[in-house]
């Protein structure tokens, strides 16, 4: 992922009301899961730190520049192509999810990748209720082949959505692939909204409006026992990474925060803040990644967006 607050798509949005949800993670392989269902009758619906500015995976895809559609919508862009070769697991299951990035002018794997914190590509999985929530980091072969052990929770549909800048590339950009999940599926609702997420006694709570247009901010504030969190930890370069899914289509937002570790104006929390600004209004789940203690964790929110005043 590109430096900045930054985006690979587009960006969430106006007047929202946000929404409460349960994550869970760890170091490896933050989670969210089998959360409790609730109606957002009335609404439509449908990890990696920075330094200030927007998040450029998409070139003209980002924020407030409203070009092209945003990313993870398509499997094949700009050039390149998500070759999803696991496209189906079994829930329960832990097994091998396997993929390549393909050049459309050679075919061949693309095997030399630019690293965006830390990392030459983040892979994040994402149930298509946006229930179930994984951001993994995968291992290439030498053949440009990309491998990582998965387990789903449930049943269903699923978005996998690579995230990456190929070496001598202009600009980053995310593709989307859907994977199917085998096993008894019962559809979830998208979980009520509001303005705070408890996981594992720690509480994350969310101030500011995501707008249109110009953008706003946001801030994250992590506590934990009822005591703000001074001393989060960096992970992959950052007290925070955020990523938000539109839920009518699961369209892709990865914002990092303002400021990074060590730029000598940048405290390690309560709060860690966050600028987007929205192409469209509807309903989408915001998932935090957060490390503390050694363990990284994961808070999800639901955002109910509007059009900009």
């Amino acid at each position: 992922m590109n430096t900045g607050l930054k985006i690979t798509a587009f960006a969430a949005a106006v007047a929202a009301t946000f929404g409460t949800a349960y994550g869970v993670g760890t170091a490896v392989d933050p989670v969210t899961e089998k959360e409790p269902t609730a109606s957002h009758g009335g609404h439509e619906a449908g990890q990696d730190g920075g330094k200030e500015g927007a998040h450029d995976d998409g070139g003209a895809e980002h924020t407030g520049h409203g070009a092209t559609a945003p990313g993870g919508l398509r499997s094949a862009d700009r050039g390149y192509t998500l070759d999803l070769k696991t496209p189906r697991v079994t829930a329960g299951k832990a097994q091998e999810l396997r993929f390549a990035v393909v050049k459309d002018a050679t075919g061949r794997n693309v095997t030399a990748y630019r690293a965006e914190h830390e990392k030459e590509l983040h892979l994040v999985v994402a149930s298509r209720d946006l229930t179930t929530y994984r951001h993994l980091h995968p291992v290439r072969a030498a053949d440009g082949t990309w491998s990582t052990p998965v387990r789903l929770p449930e049943a269903g549909g699923y978005r996998v959505f690579a995230d990456f800048r190929p070496e001598g590339a202009k600009e980053g950009l995310t593709l989307g692939a859907d994977l199917a999940v085998a096993g008894a599926y019962e559809p979830k609702e998208l979980p009520a909204h509001g303005t705070t997420a408890t996981v594992d006694g720690y509480d994350v709570t969310l101030k500011g409006e995501l707008k249109t247009g110009a953008g706003g901010d946001l801030t994250l504030s992590v506590a934990k026992n009822g005591e703000p969190v001074t001393d989060l930890q960096p992970y992959l370069g950052a007290y925070g990474h955020l990523v938000a899914l539109r839920a009518d289509d699961l369209a892709y937002l990865h914002v990092h925060p303002n400021g990074e570790p060590g730029d000598g104006r940048t405290k390690a929390g309560p709060g860690i803040s966050f600028m987007t600004a929205a192409p469209s209004k509807g309903a989408y789940r915001l998932f935090l990644d957060f490390k503390h203690e050694g363990e990284v964790r994961t808070a999800a929110f639901t955002v109910h967006a509007g059009s900009a005043s």
